[in-house]
């Protein structure tokens, strides 16, 4: 077993040079996710023409990696040695390590020494090395690691990440590339959405239309979206490398043939990266079913009230297509788990068909949940014929779950599912969709609310809390048509997830100034990334006399801001913004950040109009808080909320309370009464909603967030004089789990919550 360092230090200094993981200099050891335990150490070992490598041949698949990361920095290998000696990086197999993932790292001026029992502990390892490379070296020709003595093991064996290539397709390259960041950040399961109802995107050779019809689509109402949005945002566009033209039509999709998957999972491998495959089944069929429509229990295939048409539970055709299909790809993938789905099932048809009753009264099932539990518990069992662990949505809880199956809980709006899943004794993975669904639009509260999230719901004992065996963040692909677009909605809100599932110790303000040398990673690594956030504006901006536009930039290295005011997106060719902006009359000004190597950040659009101060209002006999309206039913507008009210309560703030969206239900609210101002300003409005709503202050809209989307937030201006000024903000839930926030500054000034003290009615 390999020993720490010694370093032998005047009794002043021992502070400064043993710090504690939160001492450690951020931009010296920019580590994510940060080790579990770390000690600093003076000096550095140069990597140079003298240096070599030392590795028994049970690492030789990690040798290699090390070696590809040493070559894309010198463009050549370093010499491999027979033993250790000054100058010599050393990999070592210590079984006195327990952890499949564990190493111990210890770098001295003299010597790298990096111990694990496991090659899966050296690669995480060497991933640490990588990141503690300057990203100045390649400029510098100065190649160094810093002294450090680093212990290290993962809080949550299940750490992942999820790509669905059904509703559009990635290319391979795209895939290894997402691999690579995977593997990058510690984490180690690939979740692989592999068919829906848009697309089946794998080879299955005993049912060839699956991929030569099922594969391919006409253009539909997502790729729509996509290429309308795309006029504002590029990234937004369809990759075109995914578009053909046959038979007279042009089709989009592709699909993965059985040896192009076998090089991924061969690649994932190598990288100590787990792929799990998912196949959705009984719902989410469309695509098969279109190929061979006996799947369905009548000649329906379509929408229904809520989902798509599913495959039918009753038939022995149904279950030996589903077998075949599992046979296959059981042998394909060689992880231990298959992720059946079996979430957002219309069951309709199954209600309506004659075999479907036949198949309930035999089996003493007494309602169409227990049905679709009886599908579920039938295929684990074919899947645990084959060596397998069946994975589904946490809807498998309904009509009961089997002892041995995963759940994966994704209802926010549900949570007692994984309470219930883990008090069951089923492990439970977590990926609730605030804040883990990463097609979510980000905003700068994203990765803040990632950072925070703990996987183990805290009604549960310790024991039960061992059930949970991770989380995972899921990337959604209706509008995410392009590898741009991808890129930028995972990062950089995975390396919060990396740190929460690696590390689980809470140093935010400290992970945000490694992220700071991360993004200069991502632009090395060609990660089309979202930027840090732009401030000291709004997207409706109000002037009275004159106003000025101040960007606050991120302090990163090389970031420039430019800005058009003709419509046109921002490109390289744009004006800079170098300073601030007179703004004398009213205009639309688009700005975007730029780093030094041209990732180009957000495209912000800000309207500037000219406004007198609102004059406050007088009002007597003023309470503290807000009168909240409550509206049931379904409103998929908040400015269309017109029906009575169903019943009133008394908030301290702009806040909903839980109990009015338990069970998931849709509702309207309307929160109304006074915000008093303490000083004569201009105020920037910050309204964060999940689904919709619309801040008005006097007869004025200030910020427009409405609709139906996950959490985003949006801003707006006003010039208040101090005093009572009445507010408004109509709110709609579409159902699943509400947010409902609001923050204010004031001239520019930070941002902070809208004191409860303003509120009055």
């Amino acid at each position: 077993m390999i020993k720490p360092f010694k370093v032998v230090v005047a009794a002043a200094m021992l502070c400064a040079l043993h710090a504690s993981a939160q001492d450690a200099d951020p931009a010296r050891y920019p580590l994510i996710p940060y080790p579990q335990e770390i000690t600093v150490g003076p000096g550095n070992f140069y990597i140079n023409k003298n240096t070599h490598v030392v590795s028994p041949a049970i690492f030789a698949n990690e040798l290699k990696q090390l070696q590809a990361i040493f070559f894309q920095y010198t463009g050549k290998p370093l010499p491999v040695a027979a033993k250790a000696g000054n100058g010599t990086i050393v990999l070592v197999q210590d079984k006195s390590i327990a952890g499949e993932e564990d190493y111990i790292l210890d770098i001295t001026p003299e010597r790298v020494t990096l111990a694990a029992r496991t090659g899966t502990g050296i690669f995480r390892g060497i991933e640490s090395l990588r990141q503690l490379l300057p990203m100045d070296a390649r400029e510098q020709r100065a190649f160094f690691l810093p002294a450090a003595h680093i212990k290290d093991h993962p809080a949550y064996a299940w750490r992942g990440m999820h790509l669905d290539v059904a509703r559009h397709f990635f290319s391979i390259n795209y895939v290894k590339k997402y691999i690579d960041r995977l593997a990058f950040y510690k984490m180690n399961k690939l979740h692989l959405h592999l068919s829906d109802d848009q697309g089946w995107r794998i080879e299955i050779k005993k049912y060839p239309l699956l991929t030569q019809q099922g594969a391919w689509r006409e253009f539909n109402n997502q790729d729509s979206v996509c290429i309308e949005k795309s006029k504002d945002n590029p990234d937004m566009a369809l990759d075109t490398e995914h578009i053909i033209h046959r038979d007279g039509k042009t089709l989009y999709g592709g699909f993965y043939t059985q040896a192009q998957m076998r090089d991924i999972i061969a690649y994932a491998a190598a990288r100590h990266v787990e792929i799990i495959p998912e196949i959705d089944m009984p719902g989410h069929m469309m695509a098969a079913i279109k190929s061979y429509p006996f799947l369905s229990c009548s000649t329906e295939n379509g929408w229904g009230k809520t989902f798509s048409t599913p495959i039918c539970p009753c038939n022995e055709s149904t279950f030996k297509f589903a077998e075949d299909i599992f046979t296959e790809i059981a042998a394909l993938f060689p992880s231990q788990y298959i992720h059946l789905g079996a979430d957002e099932v219309e069951k309709t048809s199954w209600a309506n068909a004659p075999a479907c009753a036949e198949v309930m009264k035999a089996n003493n099932l007494k309602n169409v949940e227990e049905l679709q539990s009886y599908f579920v518990k039938r295929m684990e069992k074919f899947f645990n014929s084959k060596g397998k662990k069946l994975i589904g949505w946490d809807e498998i809880l309904e009509g009961g779950i089997s002892p041995t199956a995963v759940l994966m809980y994704w209802r926010s709006w549900v949570p007692k599912a994984p309470v219930e899943a883990a008090k069951h004794g089923n492990k439970v993975i977590m990926t609730p969709g605030n804040p883990l669904y990463f097609d979510a639009t980000p905003d700068r509260n994203s990765i803040s609310n990632v950072y925070h999230f703990e996987p183990v719901p805290k009604v549960l004992t310790a024991e039960e809390a061992k059930f949970i065996i991770g989380a995972q963040a899921n990337l959604w692909t209706e509008w995410i048509a392009s590898e741009k677009r991808a890129d930028y909605m995972v990062m950089p809100r995975m390396t919060a997830l990396a740190e929460v599932l690696w590390t689980h110790q809470q140093r935010y303000e400290n992970y945000l100034q490694r992220l700071n040398t991360h993004y200069t990673i991502l632009d090395d690594m060609g990660v089309h990334y979202r930027m840090p956030d732009l401030e000291g504006f709004t997207e409706d901006n109000v002037f009275v006399d004159k106003g000025k536009l101040e960007v606050i930039k991120p302090k990163l290295k090389g970031i420039t801001v430019k800005y058009t005011t003709d419509g046109s997106i921002p490109n390289d060719n744009s004006t800079e913004l170098d300073g601030s902006l007179e703004i004398t009359h009213p205009e639309t000004i688009k700005l975007a950040a730029f780093s030094r190597f041209g990732n180009r950040g957000d495209i912000y659009t800000l309207k500037y109009r000219q406004q007198n101060y609102l004059q406050p209002v007088t009002a007597n006999g003023l309470q503290n808080g807000l009168q909240l309206d409550y509206f049931k039913g379904t409103y998929k507008s908040a400015a269309k909320i017109s029906k009575e009210k169903d019943s009133t309560l008394i908030t301290p703030n702009m806040l909903v309370p839980v109990e009015l969206g338990q069970g998931g239900k849709p509702f309207g609210a309307k929160l109304h009464g006074y915000i008093d101002v303490p000083e004569t300003g201009i105020y920037s409005f910050f309204l964060t909603v999940d689904d919709g709503g619309i801040l008005y202050i006097g007869d004025n809209e200030v910020v427009n967030n409405d609709g139906w989307h996950a959490p985003m937030q949006k801003s707006g201006q006003a010039a208040l004089q101090k005093g009572l000024h009445p507010v408004l903000v109509s709110f709609v839930e579409g159902g699943g789990g509400f947010t409902l926030k609001l923050e204010y500054s004031l001239n520019g000034g930070k941002i902070l919550p809208v004191p409860d003290a303003w509120y009055k009615h």
